[in-house]
């Protein structure tokens, strides 16, 4: 099947899981601003994605996009040092003009995923699966988001954190839109620009939409004086 055992549909594959993980991330940006602008709306909204059964639905098949997408990165990876050889250690001009993310994908996917498991751990254990089996995880209840929000960020170690894993998504993804993109047949050179052009827009806005909310509870913890290590 050529999806598996060509490069080509390798490609296809990646460029496919990348995108719904991108379209899932524009919608879980805009469901973050919600706990800025009505605490009340956030709340409403985590319980809509409880322990709900197309919650659960959903979870599942995000995690199983993350899981594909994970594993055909790591065999792309593997085949392409492979097919370099004794090339991927000569150091040529053309490699130098190379960008720093498009040279450093799996890194930064590692970084992405590593961080990953902290975001599941304070928000999927803390709230959703807290939910689902009854145990408390958390000092807050899962019904409050808002509230556990506002104590995480509090937290001046959690809110530098977070916004290294914004930085090291921000690589990822400009890189990662870029070449789905192109997987998908945008890749002559009337397109190319534009759609460099297109994934620094939509990465950027995706960013800043989680960061907007760790700058506005974090710099709002520091103004009060409200800070606190909340883990």
């Amino acid at each position: 099947m050529w999806l598996i055992n060509s490069s080509i549909g390798k490609k296809f594959v990646m460029s496919v899981t990348g995108t719904a993980l991108v379209l899932f991330l524009l919608f879980h940006g805009a469901m973050n601003l919600v706990a800025i602008i009505s605490p009340e709306g956030y709340n409403a909204i985590c319980a809509f994605l409880g322990a709900n059964w197309y919650a659960v639905v959903a979870s599942i098949g995000l995690a199983a996009l993350v899981g594909v997408h994970f594993v055909y990165a790591v065999v792309l990876t593997f085949q392409n040092y492979r097919a370099r050889g004794d090339e991927r250690y000569a150091v040529s001009k053309s490699q130098s003009e190379v960008e720093f993310s498009s040279r450093n994908m799996f890194i930064l996917g590692l970084t992405v995923v590593g961080f990953l498991v902290l975001h599941l751990y304070n928000f999927w254990f803390k709230m959703q699966f807290s939910e689902l089996t009854g145990i408390k995880t958390g000092e807050f209840e899962p019904q409050n988001g808002a509230e556990y929000v506002k104590a995480l960020f509090s937290n001046p170690a959690y809110c530098v954190v977070y916004l290294v894993w914004l930085a090291a998504i921000w690589f990822h993804l400009t890189h990662g839109i870029w070449s789905a993109l192109q997987t998908f047949g945008l890749n002559n050179n009337t397109w190319v620009k534009r759609i460099k052009f297109i994934s620094y827009v939509i990465t950027t806005f995706v960013v800043l939409m989680f960061a907007a909310v760790v700058i506005f509870y974090g710099a709002s913890a520091i103004c009060n004086g409200t800070t606190a290590f909340v883990w």
